[in-house]
């Protein structure tokens, strides 16, 4: 074993850069026996430096997060502090003075990934993002290593815990949406400003890093499709109920039919409860791969917190720590492909509509009517009157995105339609 260790620069600690700090501490013979040398923490930058950090020397915390990259000495930087800026600027000053990079910035790769990958390029390193997206779960790796042989058609997962919590709470209790937000936040899965999470923000920029893996094509945060649960009422669950579904917030990235464009997006959706991603609960994560020759596989575990997220980054760090004792490189960018991303409206999924409608004779065969007259074949009708008002319920055959919009826009106009309560995508059948 070599004995001179590997530097390493941790850029933030918080939940997971102090998770991180500890297990490199806790860990080291283990870590060094692993690698083939000792890693060495050289230096934690922070924005607070009095804040007492627990088995941290005090005397590697410094506010001078660029002049930690650029000491020439560093053999990886882990960055951890989140955002686009600082955390891009930092990223590559670090290739450009000589240290690799793990991340955990899902919202920067999914920005600017193709820039810092052709940085790391330029400069012989490696840039490694594990826990950009699921926590703990290996899932980067497999799709860039383990099935880099084979041809990914679909990639459907929940990747967010917070809304997965809040959704399921609704679903097993019958709670509203802000009563299982507010639970959410009293248990620490949500922030106090939940926006990012329950508006798909995160989740959005976590699907255009996985789509741009596992099509081999550059897709960025804009590329990807974005619907918040913010809506999704007691009702919707006791129509999906009654569907044999629940509903998921779900992040979904395919490759059309003819496999010459790609699409990726994230909303709510009903699965039916034979679905293995129906099954995952609490703010646990889980992803759907299916490919040509391997198949269904799904990825399942803790997507979230300082341990997991730590687990993932401590995987890459090890993983790079061995490139670079070796003088190689990992895997980089794979964007040969380089295929179209898909609008929204080229979708195809089947849809659940839930309309408030006039209770008298004639009005189903508006509706029907409208529905036909807009390409959307209807599957199941159901229908509920009193009082001189009803709800009417269509369950959709498999129609494209913007056939379901035009269709929806004609309901608006008819005098007895009263509203369009609900309109959800039905997934995984």
């Amino acid at each position: 074993m070599r004995t001179r260790p590997l530097k390493v620069a941790l850029l933030g600690c918080g939940v997971v850069g102090s998770e991180v700090a500890r297990i490199m501490t806790t860990h080291a013979d283990d870590l060094a026996a692993r690698i083939g040398a000792p890693v060495e923490l050289a230096g934690v930058a922070v924005r607070r430096p009095s804040k007492v950090r627990e088995g941290i020397d005090p005397n590697l915390v410094t506010t001078d997060a660029t002049a930690l990259v650029k000491r020439g000495d560093i053999d990886v930087v882990v960055e951890v502090i989140g955002g686009i800026e600082p955390a891009r600027a930092l990223i590559t000053t670090a290739f450009e003075h000589g240290a690799s990079v793990v991340s955990a910035n899902k919202a920067l790769l999914a920005q600017d990934g193709a820039a810092l990958h052709a940085a790391a390029e330029e400069h012989g390193r490696d840039l490694y993002y594990e826990a950009a997206v699921a926590g703990a779960i290996p899932l980067i790796r497999p799709l860039r290593e383990s099935l880099a042989g084979d041809k990914v058609n679909r990639v459907l997962g929940i990747v967010n815990g917070t809304t997965n919590f809040i959704l399921d709470k609704m679903d097993s209790t019958g709670a509203g949406y802000q009563e299982a937000l507010d639970e959410a936040t009293a248990l620490g899965y949500a922030e106090a400003d939940p926006t990012a999470d329950v508006e798909g923000f995160d989740a959005a920029a976590k699907a255009a890093i996985l789509a741009g893996i596992a099509f081999h094509t550059r897709v960025r945060l804009d590329d990807v499709y974005r619907e918040g649960m913010t809506e999704v009422t007691a009702a919707d669950f006791a129509s999906a109920k009654e569907m044999g579904c629940t509903i998921k917030l779900l992040a979904i990235c395919e490759r059309a039919a003819d496999g010459g464009s790609v699409t990726a997006r994230v909303h709510p959706a009903m699965i039916p409860l034979s679905h293995p991603l129906a099954s995952v609960r609490g703010a646990y994560n889980a992803v759907f791969v299916e490919s040509d020759a391997s198949g269904q596989l799904m990825f399942y575990g803790p997507g979230a917190g300082g341990s997991p997220t730590a687990s993932a980054v401590l995987g890459d760090l090890v993983a790079v720590c061995r490139n670079r004792l070796n003088g190689a490189t990992g895997p980089g960018e794979s964007a040969y492909a380089a295929l179209p991303v898909s609008p929204m409206g080229d979708v195809v999924t089947r849809y659940h509509i839930s309309l408030d409608v006039a209770d008298k004779p004639g009005v189903l065969a508006q509706v029907a009517t409208v529905f036909a007259e807009h390409g959307v074949s209807i599957d199941t009708v159901r229908q509920q009157g009193k009082d001189g008002e009803a709800s009417l319920v269509v369950v959709t055959h498999r129609a494209s995105d913007a056939s379901l919009t035009g269709t929806v826009a004609a309901l608006r106009k008819l005098d007895t339609v009263r509203g369009v309560a609900s309109i959800m995508r039905v997934e995984g059948e």
